[in-house]
């Protein structure tokens, strides 16, 4: 496991000073920060504060104004979305984005064969992932009439399909229950034992706080605060944020 005194041969994922404007909106603001190898780095903030649109920069899905992005050392600048995993990085979305007329399992089976051209060991990959995830049951259901939470673990079983260094995670716990939160929470430490690196962005704060080892919050496309899940908890500009009167906002 790494840790904050790591080198700087350990950082994974490097945001650098990335500035993203949408007309006259600033979404992101002169943003820098790194994740490790290994690491669980939580990202929290109000609604509106530029969360997912930093998910979709590093994606490719949208090209900064400015900065620049680098994994293992590597700018991801001038990527489509398709090359950005092909390097070792996906997402979920926080909005679940299933292909609705196939099946579970074909869902999953396309990311596996992105790293396989063999249909059998892709067809594994994937029934192993399904069961993991607690899908064995719904593998041959059509995506479009899975329960909202079916969907949330099939967006983390497609993601996982393309065997990932990387995973970008956008709120995969909201409304699931108390006991389902702890489930993926020991899902996710596991994945973390076996390699993957992953960001997240959660309002579940209990899960957030739980799981991180470092947090970065950000408000208003800005980076107001950094550090430990209890230095986090008590730093003034993150409980301003959270709890000031600043109107409601959607991201």
């Amino acid at each position: 496991m790494t840790n904050q005194g790591e080198s700087a041969n350990g950082v994974l994922l490097e945001l650098q000073r990335v500035t993203k404007s949408f007309g006259g909106l600033t979404a992101v603001d002169n943003v820098s920060f790194s994740v490790l190898r290994g690491e669980i780095l939580g990202l929290i903030g109000p609604n509106g504060a530029g969360k997912s649109t930093i998910v979709s920069l590093v994606m490719g899905v949208y090209q900064p104004n400015s900065g620049d992005i680098l994994f293992q050392g590597k700018s991801l600048l001038k990527l489509k979305a398709n090359q950005v995993v092909e390097k070792g990085i996906c997402r979920t979305f926080q909005v679940e984005k299933p292909l609705l007329n196939m099946t579970v399992a074909g869902n999953v089976l396309i990311g596996a064969l992105l790293r396989t051209a063999d249909r059998k060991e892709a067809r594994e990959q994937s029934r192993v992932i399904i069961e993991r995830l607690g899908l064995g049951k719904v593998g041959h259901v059509l995506a479009k009439n899975l329960t909202v939470q079916d969907r949330k673990r099939l967006e983390l079983a497609r993601a996982l399909a393309t065997r990932p260094t990387m995973i970008l995670l956008d709120e995969v716990m909201a409304g699931l229950t108390p006991t389902e939160i702890d489930q993926s929470l020991r899902l996710l430490r596991k994945l973390r034992e076996e390699g993957v690196t992953i960001l997240i962005i959660e309002h579940v704060m209990r899960a957030i706080m739980n799981i991180s080892d470092r947090i970065v919050v950000l408000d208003y496309g800005k980076k107001i605060a950094e550090g430990g899940p209890k230095e986090i908890a008590h730093n003034p500009s993150v409980v301003e944020a959270y709890l000031g009167k600043k109107g409601v906002r959607n991201e």
